[in-house]
């Protein structure tokens, strides 16, 4: 099931937010006060909006509370950044994840109730975008332009089935070259070998199989 994002703010971090939900196939609403980036965004995000998020009223006329998952990601502009994530904390938004320019921008958002802060220096906009998807998609490491390694929660599809079973290999092209349960990691995993609730496997391949692996066995 696709969820609906809304990403304010279009640099380099919230760009890279927008692009990666977007190529995963979600609904991105695209916010900026700068319309050569709202022009920029028009082919790749779902939406796209010319707004101040400053603006109370602006939010309450895009309807920003019926979106899954905010992500502000304003620049270098922290009180804008806070007085966005008030506004969007007092509206009642499912999910608010901000962009911290600092630790004491952090402590800020953390006392208003944001619901997740992160550093872009610390948090890859890719890695993030997989994890908004789903919970069960613990990590993503690029490896090149177009193959990645995946760190992924057995979904509710897999539990009780072996991997012979499931042949994720044939099926979707990507092979599983680790299961971890618990501290213990068998990088060599038998074939008949059933996967449990809260097995985590460790999956690479191209980026196009692993988003259609992702789709069909990891999205609960």
């Amino acid at each position: 099931m696709n969820k609906d994002f809304a990403v304010i703010g279009l640099g380099r971090f919230g760009g890279s937010i927008c692009r990666e939900l977007s190529k995963e196939g979600m609904h991105v609403l695209a916010i900026d006060s700068d319309e050569e980036r709202i022009n920029e965004y028009k082919n790749i995000a779902y939406h796209t909006v010319l707004a101040d998020s400053t603006d109370e009223d602006a939010l309450k006329q895009i309807g920003i509370s019926n979106f899954d998952h905010v992500v502000v990601a304003i620049g270098e502009n922290i009180q804008a950044s806070i007085l966005t994530a008030v506004i969007l904390t007092d509206m009642g938004v499912n999910k608010i994840t901000v962009k911290a320019q600092n630790d004491y921008h952090e402590k800020i958002l953390n006392k208003i109730g944001v619901h997740q802060v992160v550093h872009p220096e610390r948090d890859m906009g890719k890695r993030l975008a997989h994890n908004f998807i789903s919970s069960n998609i613990l990590d993503y490491l690029e490896l090149s332009d177009d193959h990645s390694i995946v760190e992924v929660k057995a979904g509710e599809k897999m539990i009780g089935k072996s991997l012979i079973e499931l042949d994720i290999r044939a099926n979707f092209g990507c092979n599983i070259v680790a299961i971890k349960k618990g501290h213990d990691i068998n990088v060599s995993p038998s074939a008949e070998q059933a996967l449990q609730e809260g097995d985590v496997l460790i999956v690479i391949g191209a980026d196009k199989d692993i988003t259609r692996f992702e789709r069909e066995l990891v999205i609960d």
